[in-house]
Protein backbone atom coordinates (compact mmCIF):
# COMPACT_ATOMS: atom_id res chain seq x y z
CA UNK A 1 0.00 0.00 0.00
CA UNK A 2 2.86 2.36 0.79
CA UNK A 3 4.47 1.41 -2.52
CA UNK A 4 1.28 2.19 -4.43
CA UNK A 5 0.80 5.41 -2.48
CA UNK A 6 4.23 6.62 -3.58
CA UNK A 7 3.39 5.64 -7.15
CA UNK A 8 0.25 7.76 -7.02
CA UNK A 9 2.27 10.68 -5.67
CA UNK A 10 5.13 10.26 -8.15
CA UNK A 11 4.46 13.70 -9.67
CA UNK A 12 4.87 15.33 -6.25
CA UNK A 13 8.29 16.42 -5.08
CA UNK A 14 8.57 14.29 -1.92
CA UNK A 15 12.07 13.82 -0.46
CA UNK A 16 13.21 10.19 -0.73
CA UNK A 17 10.31 9.23 -2.97
CA UNK A 18 12.57 7.54 -5.49
CA UNK A 19 13.74 5.00 -2.90
CA UNK A 20 10.51 3.05 -3.41
CA UNK A 21 11.61 2.28 -6.97
CA UNK A 22 14.58 0.33 -5.67
CA UNK A 23 14.03 -3.37 -5.03
CA UNK A 24 16.85 -3.51 -2.49
CA UNK A 25 15.37 -0.72 -0.37
CA UNK A 26 11.90 -2.27 -0.31
CA UNK A 27 13.40 -5.69 0.40
CA UNK A 28 15.37 -4.41 3.40
CA UNK A 29 12.41 -2.41 4.66
CA UNK A 30 10.13 -5.44 4.33
CA UNK A 31 12.60 -7.75 6.07
CA UNK A 32 13.06 -5.45 9.06
CA UNK A 33 9.32 -4.79 9.32
CA UNK A 34 8.53 -8.52 9.25
CA UNK A 35 11.10 -9.15 11.96
CA UNK A 36 9.70 -6.42 14.19
CA UNK A 37 6.15 -7.68 13.69
CA UNK A 38 7.28 -11.16 14.74
CA UNK A 39 8.94 -9.73 17.85
CA UNK A 40 6.09 -7.58 19.09
CA UNK A 41 2.98 -9.37 17.81
CA UNK A 42 4.56 -12.74 18.63
CA UNK A 43 4.82 -11.95 22.32
CA UNK A 44 1.14 -11.00 22.54
CA UNK A 45 -0.01 -14.03 20.56
CA UNK A 46 2.02 -16.37 22.76
CA UNK A 47 0.47 -14.85 25.89
CA UNK A 48 -3.00 -15.23 24.38
CA UNK A 49 -2.31 -18.87 23.47
CA UNK A 50 -1.08 -19.54 27.00
CA UNK A 51 -4.15 -17.85 28.46
CA UNK A 52 -6.42 -20.01 26.30
CA UNK A 53 -4.29 -23.05 27.20
CA UNK A 54 -3.69 -23.87 23.56
CA UNK A 55 -0.77 -26.19 24.19
CA UNK A 56 0.90 -28.99 22.31
CA UNK A 57 -0.22 -32.52 23.13
CA UNK A 58 2.91 -34.65 23.38
CA UNK A 59 2.95 -38.37 22.65
CA UNK A 60 5.71 -40.02 24.70
CA UNK A 61 8.25 -41.45 22.24
CA UNK A 62 11.03 -41.79 24.78
CA UNK A 63 12.97 -38.79 23.44
CA UNK A 64 15.17 -36.76 25.76
CA UNK A 65 13.45 -33.59 26.96
CA UNK A 66 10.30 -34.42 25.04
CA UNK A 67 7.81 -34.37 27.90
CA UNK A 68 9.09 -30.99 29.09
CA UNK A 69 7.55 -29.55 25.94
CA UNK A 70 4.06 -30.62 26.95
CA UNK A 71 1.75 -27.62 27.09
CA UNK A 72 3.99 -25.37 24.98
CA UNK A 73 1.70 -23.11 22.90
CA UNK A 74 1.16 -24.24 19.34
CA UNK A 75 -0.42 -22.61 16.24
CA UNK A 76 2.42 -20.09 16.33
CA UNK A 77 2.40 -20.16 12.54
CA UNK A 78 -0.13 -17.36 12.83
CA UNK A 79 2.79 -15.12 13.86
CA UNK A 80 4.69 -16.04 10.70
CA UNK A 81 1.70 -15.45 8.44
CA UNK A 82 0.92 -12.04 9.94
CA UNK A 83 4.59 -11.05 9.74
CA UNK A 84 4.58 -11.96 6.03
CA UNK A 85 1.22 -10.61 4.90
CA UNK A 86 1.42 -7.14 6.52
CA UNK A 87 4.83 -6.07 5.05
CA UNK A 88 3.94 -7.57 1.66
CA UNK A 89 0.75 -5.47 1.57
CA UNK A 90 2.80 -2.41 2.51
CA UNK A 91 5.89 -2.67 0.31
CA UNK A 92 5.19 -5.05 -2.61
CA UNK A 93 3.57 -4.29 -5.95
CA UNK A 94 0.13 -5.84 -5.42
CA UNK A 95 -0.62 -5.65 -9.14
CA UNK A 96 2.25 -8.05 -9.81
CA UNK A 97 1.03 -11.56 -10.60
CA UNK A 98 3.88 -13.15 -8.63
CA UNK A 99 2.98 -11.20 -5.49
CA UNK A 100 -0.65 -12.24 -5.89
CA UNK A 101 0.22 -15.93 -6.29
CA UNK A 102 2.53 -15.97 -3.27
CA UNK A 103 -0.01 -14.15 -1.09
CA UNK A 104 -2.69 -16.62 -2.16
CA UNK A 105 -0.33 -19.53 -1.41
CA UNK A 106 0.48 -18.16 2.06
CA UNK A 107 -3.17 -17.78 3.01
CA UNK A 108 -4.28 -21.05 1.39
CA UNK A 109 -1.61 -23.27 2.97
CA UNK A 110 -1.81 -21.36 6.24
CA UNK A 111 -5.57 -21.94 6.22
CA UNK A 112 -5.12 -25.68 5.70
CA UNK A 113 -2.68 -25.84 8.59
CA UNK A 114 -4.86 -23.66 10.80
CA UNK A 115 -7.87 -25.95 10.32
CA UNK A 116 -5.68 -28.97 11.04
CA UNK A 117 -4.33 -27.38 14.24
CA UNK A 118 -7.80 -26.23 15.26
CA UNK A 119 -9.15 -29.79 15.03
CA UNK A 120 -6.24 -31.10 17.10
CA UNK A 121 -6.34 -28.42 19.78
CA UNK A 122 -9.96 -27.37 20.16
CA UNK A 123 -11.70 -30.60 19.18
CA UNK A 124 -9.06 -32.74 20.91
CA UNK A 125 -8.64 -34.95 17.84
CA UNK A 126 -4.96 -35.89 17.65
CA UNK A 127 -5.30 -36.98 14.04
CA UNK A 128 -6.43 -33.54 12.89
CA UNK A 129 -7.53 -33.13 9.29
CA UNK A 130 -7.36 -36.35 7.30
CA UNK A 131 -4.24 -36.86 5.19
CA UNK A 132 -6.38 -37.27 2.09
CA UNK A 133 -8.13 -33.94 2.61
CA UNK A 134 -4.84 -32.11 3.21
CA UNK A 135 -3.33 -33.70 0.12
CA UNK A 136 -6.42 -32.82 -1.93
CA UNK A 137 -6.27 -29.16 -0.88
CA UNK A 138 -2.54 -29.01 -1.65
CA UNK A 139 -3.20 -30.49 -5.09
CA UNK A 140 -5.91 -27.87 -5.67
CA UNK A 141 -3.33 -25.17 -4.90
CA UNK A 142 -0.84 -26.82 -7.27
CA UNK A 143 -3.37 -26.85 -10.10
CA UNK A 144 -4.35 -23.22 -9.39
CA UNK A 145 -0.72 -22.11 -9.61
CA UNK A 146 -0.01 -24.34 -12.62
CA UNK A 147 -3.00 -23.10 -14.62
CA UNK A 148 -2.12 -19.50 -13.79
CA UNK A 149 1.43 -20.05 -15.05
CA UNK A 150 -0.04 -21.65 -18.15
CA UNK A 151 -2.63 -19.05 -19.08
CA UNK A 152 -1.56 -15.73 -17.52
CA UNK A 153 -0.14 -13.25 -20.02
CA UNK A 154 1.91 -11.68 -17.21
CA UNK A 155 4.03 -14.80 -16.67
CA UNK A 156 6.46 -14.83 -19.57
CA UNK A 157 10.11 -15.46 -20.26
CA UNK A 158 12.34 -13.28 -22.40
CA UNK A 159 14.77 -15.72 -23.93
CA UNK A 160 17.00 -13.28 -25.80
CA UNK A 161 17.97 -9.83 -24.70
CA UNK A 162 19.45 -7.12 -26.88
CA UNK A 163 21.20 -3.89 -25.94
CA UNK A 164 21.79 -5.00 -22.36
CA UNK A 165 24.49 -2.34 -21.97
CA UNK A 166 21.80 0.29 -22.33
CA UNK A 167 20.60 -0.40 -18.82
CA UNK A 168 24.01 -0.01 -17.19
CA UNK A 169 23.60 1.74 -13.87
CA UNK A 170 20.07 0.41 -13.25
CA UNK A 171 21.19 -2.86 -11.68
CA UNK A 172 19.24 -2.23 -8.50
CA UNK A 173 16.14 -0.74 -10.10
CA UNK A 174 12.98 -2.63 -10.93
CA UNK A 175 13.76 -2.68 -14.66
CA UNK A 176 10.20 -3.67 -15.43
CA UNK A 177 8.97 -0.28 -14.26
CA UNK A 178 6.53 1.42 -16.62
CA UNK A 179 8.70 4.50 -16.99
CA UNK A 180 11.73 2.65 -18.31
CA UNK A 181 9.67 0.61 -20.75
CA UNK A 182 7.98 3.71 -22.17
CA UNK A 183 11.33 5.44 -22.63
CA UNK A 184 12.69 2.41 -24.53
CA UNK A 185 15.87 2.26 -22.50
CA UNK A 186 16.55 -1.19 -23.89
CA UNK A 187 15.21 -3.61 -26.47
CA UNK A 188 14.10 -7.13 -25.68
CA UNK A 189 13.10 -9.98 -27.99
CA UNK A 190 11.17 -13.23 -27.86
CA UNK A 191 8.61 -12.66 -25.14
CA UNK A 192 7.19 -16.16 -24.85
CA UNK A 193 5.05 -18.46 -22.77
CA UNK A 194 7.55 -21.14 -21.98
CA UNK A 195 7.76 -24.51 -20.25
CA UNK A 196 11.50 -24.12 -19.85
CA UNK A 197 13.16 -24.33 -16.47
CA UNK A 198 16.67 -24.14 -15.05
CA UNK A 199 18.80 -27.25 -14.65
CA UNK A 200 22.49 -27.46 -13.68
CA UNK A 201 25.40 -29.25 -15.37
CA UNK A 202 24.32 -28.53 -18.97
CA UNK A 203 25.55 -25.82 -21.32
CA UNK A 204 22.55 -23.50 -21.47
CA UNK A 205 21.20 -24.27 -17.99
CA UNK A 206 17.78 -24.88 -19.52
CA UNK A 207 15.45 -27.84 -19.74
CA UNK A 208 12.14 -27.83 -21.62
CA UNK A 209 9.31 -30.08 -20.48
CA UNK A 210 8.26 -30.45 -24.11
CA UNK A 211 10.81 -33.28 -24.44
CA UNK A 212 8.23 -35.47 -22.68
CA UNK A 213 5.64 -34.78 -25.38
CA UNK A 214 5.29 -37.46 -28.09
CA UNK A 215 3.16 -35.07 -30.16
CA UNK A 216 3.83 -32.05 -32.33
CA UNK A 217 1.76 -29.06 -33.23
CA UNK A 218 -1.32 -28.16 -31.18
CA UNK A 219 -1.46 -31.51 -29.35
CA UNK A 220 2.20 -31.14 -28.45
CA UNK A 221 1.50 -27.72 -26.96
CA UNK A 222 -1.30 -29.08 -24.79
CA UNK A 223 0.72 -32.12 -23.71
CA UNK A 224 3.85 -30.18 -22.65
CA UNK A 225 1.78 -27.78 -20.55
CA UNK A 226 -0.09 -30.69 -18.98
CA UNK A 227 3.26 -32.22 -17.97
CA UNK A 228 4.46 -28.87 -16.62
CA UNK A 229 1.28 -28.34 -14.57
CA UNK A 230 1.57 -31.85 -13.09
CA UNK A 231 5.18 -31.10 -12.20
CA UNK A 232 4.05 -27.92 -10.44
CA UNK A 233 1.46 -29.90 -8.46
CA UNK A 234 4.14 -32.41 -7.44
CA UNK A 235 6.57 -29.69 -6.32
CA UNK A 236 3.96 -27.80 -4.30
CA UNK A 237 2.71 -30.88 -2.43
CA UNK A 238 6.22 -32.27 -1.88
CA UNK A 239 7.59 -29.00 -0.47
CA UNK A 240 4.59 -28.41 1.77
CA UNK A 241 4.70 -31.91 3.25
CA UNK A 242 8.51 -31.96 3.44
CA UNK A 243 8.55 -28.85 5.60
CA UNK A 244 5.79 -30.29 7.75
CA UNK A 245 7.84 -33.44 8.42
CA UNK A 246 10.94 -31.37 9.26
CA UNK A 247 9.07 -29.40 11.90
CA UNK A 248 9.90 -31.71 14.79
CA UNK A 249 12.57 -29.86 16.76
CA UNK A 250 12.88 -26.37 18.18
CA UNK A 251 13.99 -24.00 15.42
CA UNK A 252 14.75 -26.72 12.87
CA UNK A 253 12.12 -25.95 10.22
CA UNK A 254 12.22 -22.16 10.72
CA UNK A 255 16.02 -21.89 10.57
CA UNK A 256 16.41 -24.20 7.59
CA UNK A 257 13.58 -22.48 5.70
CA UNK A 258 15.15 -19.07 6.28
CA UNK A 259 18.32 -20.21 4.50
CA UNK A 260 16.26 -21.54 1.61
CA UNK A 261 14.39 -18.23 1.47
CA UNK A 262 17.65 -16.27 1.20
CA UNK A 263 18.77 -18.32 -1.82
CA UNK A 264 15.40 -18.13 -3.58
CA UNK A 265 15.35 -14.37 -2.98
CA UNK A 266 18.81 -14.01 -4.55
CA UNK A 267 17.84 -16.18 -7.53
CA UNK A 268 14.61 -14.20 -8.00
CA UNK A 269 16.54 -10.92 -8.01
CA UNK A 270 19.07 -12.28 -10.52
CA UNK A 271 16.34 -13.67 -12.80
CA UNK A 272 14.46 -10.37 -12.77
CA UNK A 273 17.56 -8.27 -13.45
CA UNK A 274 18.51 -7.72 -17.08
CA UNK A 275 22.28 -7.47 -16.67
CA UNK A 276 22.72 -10.27 -14.15
CA UNK A 277 20.53 -12.76 -16.00
CA UNK A 278 22.47 -12.03 -19.18
CA UNK A 279 25.82 -12.42 -17.41
CA UNK A 280 24.83 -15.72 -15.75
CA UNK A 281 23.18 -16.94 -18.95
CA UNK A 282 19.88 -17.66 -17.20
CA UNK A 283 16.34 -16.84 -18.25
CA UNK A 284 15.29 -13.24 -17.77
CA UNK A 285 11.85 -13.34 -16.14
CA UNK A 286 10.26 -9.88 -15.90
CA UNK A 287 8.64 -9.06 -12.59
CA UNK A 288 10.42 -11.58 -10.38
CA UNK A 289 12.04 -8.75 -8.45
CA UNK A 290 8.82 -8.68 -6.44
CA UNK A 291 9.48 -12.31 -5.48
CA UNK A 292 12.84 -11.18 -4.09
CA UNK A 293 11.03 -8.65 -1.90
CA UNK A 294 8.50 -11.28 -0.80
CA UNK A 295 11.27 -13.72 0.12
CA UNK A 296 13.09 -10.99 2.05
CA UNK A 297 9.91 -10.50 4.09
CA UNK A 298 9.65 -14.30 4.42
CA UNK A 299 13.18 -14.55 5.85
CA UNK A 300 12.56 -11.64 8.22
CA UNK A 301 9.37 -13.27 9.52
CA UNK A 302 11.17 -16.57 10.14
CA UNK A 303 14.12 -14.92 11.88
CA UNK A 304 11.73 -13.02 14.11
CA UNK A 305 9.83 -16.21 14.87
CA UNK A 306 13.10 -17.91 15.84
CA UNK A 307 13.34 -15.45 18.73
CA UNK A 308 10.59 -17.51 20.37
CA UNK A 309 10.98 -20.83 18.59
CA UNK A 310 14.70 -21.47 19.18
CA UNK A 311 15.64 -24.03 21.83
CA UNK A 312 13.95 -24.21 24.27
CA UNK A 313 10.90 -23.14 22.29
CA UNK A 314 8.30 -20.82 23.77
CA UNK A 315 5.92 -21.57 20.90
CA UNK A 316 5.57 -24.13 18.10
CA UNK A 317 4.55 -23.11 14.59
CA UNK A 318 2.24 -26.10 14.14
CA UNK A 319 0.86 -27.06 10.75
CA UNK A 320 -0.32 -23.45 10.39
CA UNK A 321 3.27 -22.40 9.90
CA UNK A 322 4.94 -25.46 8.40
CA UNK A 323 2.44 -25.96 5.56
CA UNK A 324 2.54 -22.24 4.70
CA UNK A 325 6.34 -22.21 4.68
CA UNK A 326 6.54 -25.26 2.41
CA UNK A 327 3.94 -23.86 0.03
CA UNK A 328 5.78 -20.54 -0.27
CA UNK A 329 9.10 -22.25 -0.99
CA UNK A 330 7.59 -24.56 -3.62
CA UNK A 331 5.58 -21.90 -5.46
CA UNK A 332 8.38 -19.31 -5.43
CA UNK A 333 10.85 -21.84 -6.85
CA UNK A 334 8.38 -22.68 -9.62
CA UNK A 335 7.78 -19.04 -10.51
CA UNK A 336 11.51 -18.35 -10.98
CA UNK A 337 11.92 -21.64 -12.90
CA UNK A 338 14.29 -23.18 -10.33
CA UNK A 339 12.15 -26.10 -9.14
CA UNK A 340 14.70 -28.68 -10.35
CA UNK A 341 17.25 -27.17 -7.95
CA UNK A 342 15.03 -27.88 -4.94
CA UNK A 343 16.43 -31.38 -4.22
CA UNK A 344 19.76 -29.65 -3.55
CA UNK A 345 18.52 -26.41 -1.99
CA UNK A 346 15.90 -28.18 0.15
CA UNK A 347 18.10 -31.20 0.74
CA UNK A 348 17.15 -31.27 4.44
CA UNK A 349 13.43 -31.44 3.62
CA UNK A 350 14.10 -33.97 0.86
CA UNK A 351 16.09 -36.33 3.10
CA UNK A 352 13.58 -35.99 5.95
CA UNK A 353 10.73 -36.97 3.62
CA UNK A 354 12.78 -39.76 2.07
CA UNK A 355 13.60 -41.19 5.49
CA UNK A 356 9.89 -41.49 6.29
CA UNK A 357 9.13 -43.19 2.96
CA UNK A 358 12.06 -45.61 3.32
CA UNK A 359 11.12 -46.43 6.91
CA UNK A 360 7.48 -47.15 6.10
CA UNK A 361 8.21 -49.17 2.97
CA UNK A 362 10.97 -51.30 4.51
CA UNK A 363 9.04 -51.92 7.73
CA UNK A 364 5.93 -53.08 5.86
CA UNK A 365 8.01 -55.13 3.42
CA UNK A 366 9.95 -57.00 6.13
CA UNK A 367 6.79 -57.54 8.20
CA UNK A 368 5.10 -59.07 5.17
CA UNK A 369 8.11 -61.30 4.41
CA UNK A 370 9.18 -62.35 7.89
CA UNK A 371 6.27 -61.42 10.13
CA UNK A 372 8.46 -58.97 12.04
CA UNK A 373 9.01 -55.46 10.76
CA UNK A 374 12.55 -54.11 10.69
CA UNK A 375 13.67 -50.48 10.71
CA UNK A 376 16.27 -48.75 8.60
CA UNK A 377 16.38 -45.79 11.02
CA UNK A 378 15.76 -45.91 14.74
CA UNK A 379 13.03 -43.35 14.24
CA UNK A 380 11.70 -41.30 11.34
CA UNK A 381 11.80 -38.48 10.32
CA UNK A 382 15.58 -38.54 10.28
CA UNK A 383 16.19 -35.92 12.99
CA UNK A 384 14.66 -38.21 15.61
CA UNK A 385 17.01 -41.05 14.59
CA UNK A 386 19.87 -39.29 16.39
CA UNK A 387 17.96 -39.05 19.67
CA UNK A 388 17.45 -42.78 20.29
CA UNK A 389 20.03 -45.54 20.65
CA UNK A 390 17.86 -48.23 22.26
CA UNK A 391 15.85 -49.16 19.13
CA UNK A 392 17.34 -51.81 16.82
CA UNK A 393 17.82 -50.59 13.26
CA UNK A 394 20.02 -51.20 10.22
CA UNK A 395 21.78 -47.84 10.67
CA UNK A 396 23.45 -48.00 14.10
CA UNK A 397 25.28 -44.66 14.09
CA UNK A 398 25.51 -42.67 16.36
CA UNK A 399 26.20 -44.84 19.37
CA UNK A 400 25.08 -42.19 21.88
CA UNK A 401 22.03 -39.90 21.84
CA UNK A 402 22.72 -36.44 20.43
CA UNK A 403 21.19 -33.43 22.25
CA UNK A 404 18.39 -31.69 20.37
CA UNK A 405 20.13 -28.31 20.19
CA UNK A 406 23.22 -29.91 18.61
CA UNK A 407 21.12 -31.79 16.03
CA UNK A 408 19.38 -28.58 15.00
CA UNK A 409 22.68 -26.67 14.74
CA UNK A 410 24.24 -29.38 12.60
CA UNK A 411 21.20 -29.51 10.32
CA UNK A 412 21.49 -25.71 9.94
CA UNK A 413 25.15 -26.08 8.96
CA UNK A 414 24.26 -28.68 6.35
CA UNK A 415 21.53 -26.34 5.11
CA UNK A 416 24.10 -23.55 4.70
CA UNK A 417 26.35 -25.83 2.66
CA UNK A 418 23.43 -26.81 0.41
CA UNK A 419 22.44 -23.15 -0.01
CA UNK A 420 25.95 -22.17 -1.15
CA UNK A 421 26.11 -25.24 -3.42
CA UNK A 422 22.84 -24.24 -5.08
CA UNK A 423 24.17 -20.78 -5.92
CA UNK A 424 27.42 -22.31 -7.18
CA UNK A 425 25.45 -24.50 -9.61
CA UNK A 426 24.63 -21.38 -11.64
CA UNK A 427 28.25 -21.30 -12.82
CA UNK A 428 28.62 -25.04 -13.48
CA UNK A 429 27.92 -26.00 -17.08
Amino acid sequence: MIYHLFQLLKDCDIPGQGLMNYLSFRAMLGCVTAMLISFFIGRRIIRWLQKKQIGETIRDLGLEGQMQKKGTPTMGGVIIILAIVIPVLLFCDLANIYTQLLLFTTLWCGGIGFIDDYIKVFRHNKEGMSERMKLFLQIVLGFAVGLTVCFSDQIVVREKVASASAVSGTEDLNVDSETLVEDSVWEMENVVKSTKTTIPFIKDHEFDYKVFSPFKGEWGWYFKWAVYVLMIVLVVTACSNGTNLTDGMDGLAAGTSAMVGVVIGILAWLSGNLLNSDYLNIMYIPGTGEIAIFMSVFVGALCGFLWYNSYPAQVFMGDTGSLAIGGIIGVSAILIRKELLLPVLCGIFFVESLSVLIQRFYYKYTRHKTGTGRRVFRMAPLHHHYQRTDIPAIIKWPSHPVPEAKIVTRFWLVGMILAVATLALLKIR
